[in-house]
């Protein structure tokens, strides 16, 4: 009578069990539910506390927390160094986006902070291939609404958001004029950007 050995049945069960789990993917992927859901957490977030009050210093720290949880830092920061970033040096490459994520934060703090006595609503949600784009209106009493879009993607390995559209003006693409410019006047020194980041914003 033949006796077959459990173990390795069981050890390759595991193993095909773990190749399917892997050519699968991510368990949470991306799709257009986990985008707005994403964004309907954030934009939570940012109505909490731009109607919280307290002082500047604290809503732009609530901010930066928020940015830091929500926000595809390492990818904005890049895109935003631009060429430079491919050539910097890993402890150059990880100072900035540090500083940046901080500047960031306090830039569309303020900005949001304009905001206070709104309310931001989730309108929907675009599917545009490599991302989905999430919109929102702001309403705001006295002031006829405008729209703010986030754009939301998972290329780190996470489900977050890498740009917003404010009245039609992005994020991404500002910040990486804006970064170049200040790279440019300081002759292409990271470090010495990197520095002024945490007075800037």
């Amino acid at each position: 009578m033949l006796t077959l050995n459990k173990q390795p049945i069981a050890r390759r069960s595991f193993l095909l069990g773990l190749t399917s789990t892997m050519v699968a993917g991510p368990a949470f992927a991306l799709d257009k539910a986990r985008a707005t859901q994403l964004v309907d957490r954030l934009v939570a977030e940012i109505n909490r506390t731009i109607n919280f009050g307290g002082s500047e210093a604290k809503l732009l720290r609530a901010f930066e927390n928020i940015f830091a949880q929500y926000a595809d830092v390492n990818i904005i920061a890049r895109s935003a160094l631009g060429p430079a970033a491919r050539s910097a040096s890993s402890s150059e490459l990880s100072a900035f986006i540090l500083a940046f994520r901080g500047y960031i934060a306090r830039k569309y703090g303020k900005r949001f902070q304009e905001f206070i006595g709104s309310e931001i609503v989730v309108k929907g949600t675009k599917n545009r291939g490599k991302f989905f784009e999430v919109d929102a209106s702001v309403r705001l009493e006295g002031i006829t609404p405008f729209e703010v879009s986030f754009r939301v993607s998972d290329r780190s390995g996470e489900n977050l958001f890498f740009d917003i559209i404010i009245e039609g003006i992005s994020l991404l693409s500002s910040e990486r004029v804006e970064i170049g410019a200040l790279l440019d006047a300081r002759n292409g020194n990271i470090a010495r950007l990197t520095r002024d980041l945490v007075n800037l914003g």
